[in-house]
């Protein structure tokens, strides 16, 4: 990235970074009544264009898909200003890997093309003129089409990988997993192609949480060893493989954990006994960790880590509040909701 373009992606993120809602503003999201009074509050946030053309009936579908389109802009944007960052780049693959992960699920779970069609949006593929590798994937007869609509892409060793490893367990999760580990694969390569010290931290975080996750996911469905290898990324910026491979040869979930516990994620380990439950708070642990790594960008003027970070932060604000608008729709209370979404305490 050159100079100039470094402190333009810089200003325009730090553009970013004060506009994004405190969290007494998700407070008064989630305490909505129903969707309308939603779409009402959501409208006295700098958020109001982005649902402006939402039709009634309002549904947490139509007010999650229009945040997407807008989450799209706003990463389309950041990307261009950074010069054609190819880290940024990368962080936009998740675009596509959201809609292939919707319709591959989809398939798994029986449904059909119709049903499916809702719950796509294809408007950042449009940005990038990237609509025919979902589309392809969206026509398919079935699972075996689509790994081979996809052979010839990025996605495609790792998505025939997926189909089998599912065949033989049955674990819808499986599809996620490799999926996103296609996503940190790229983000990994497009680091190491950067030789930019200051983005090793931001994004390394989201290489290492990628691989530990996947191992414990992997020793709590039953994967062999070396399946559990198959699932990981290699990096210079995240977890170092030597923990890693002991996680992997750990004998259970709760053995891959007390690994962690002489290593910089020992504040993370969970309290649960309960291995699902343990997953999770380490799941949420290690995101407020990158949401907090991510704002922790900004306290370094007119560096290219601003521009993943709000990157990040951006991300966590949009499915905060598809969250609270799904929320809103099952009645759930707002403490749940606030209990879940990633947000400073302040």
């Amino acid at each position: 990235m050159g100079g100039s373009q470094k402190v333009f992606s810089c200003v325009k993120s730090y553009s970013k970074m004060g506009q994004l809602l405190p969290k007494s503003d998700f407070q008064t999201l989630a305490e909505s009544r129903d969707l309308d009074e939603l779409m009402t509050r959501i409208k006295n946030t700098n958020y109001a264009d982005s649902v402006s053309k939402i039709s009634k009936p309002f549904t947490s579908e139509k007010i999650e898909s229009a945040l997407r389109s807008h989450l799209a802009d706003i990463h389309y944007s950041i990307s261009k200003s950074g010069g054609g960052s190819k880290v940024l780049e990368a962080f936009y693959l998740k675009f596509i890997i959201t809609n292939l992960k919707l319709i591959l699920k989809g398939r798994v779970l029986g449904k059909s093309q119709e049903e499916i069609v809702p719950r796509l949006n294809l408007h950042a593929e449009e940005l990038i003129k990237q609509r025919d590798i979902v589309l392809k994937a969206l026509v398919a007869e079935d699972l075996e089409e689509i790994v081979s609509s996809l052979s010839s892409t990025i996605f495609g060793e790792d998505i025939a990988k997926a189909v089998t490893l599912y065949n033989d367990k049955k674990n819808i999760q499986i599809f996620d997993t490799y999926f996103d580990k296609i996503l940190i694969y790229q983000i990994s390569a497009a680091l190491r192609i950067s030789g930019d010290k200051d983005l090793a931290r931001p994004v390394g975080m989201n290489i290492g949480f990628y691989n530990l996750l996947s191992i414990l996911r992997g020793k709590f469905w039953g994967l062999e060893e070396q399946q559990i290898q198959d699932l990981l990324v290699s990096s210079t910026s995240g977890a170092p493989k030597d923990l890693l491979d002991r996680m992997v040869a750990a004998e259970s979930v709760k053995d891959a954990f007390n690994e962690l516990s002489s290593t910089k994620y020992k504040e993370l380990i969970p309290q649960s006994e309960n291995d699902i439950d343990a997953i999770s708070e380490f799941e949420r642990a290690f995101e407020m960790a990158i949401y907090k790594g991510a704002k922790n960008t900004f306290t370094k003027m007119f560096s290219a880590a601003t521009s993943v970070g709000i990157t990040i932060l951006t991300s966590f604000e949009v499915r905060n509040m598809a969250s609270i608008a799904f929320a809103v729709e099952q009645k759930i209370s707002p403490q749940i909701t606030m209990s879940k979404i990633i947000i400073d305490d302040k």
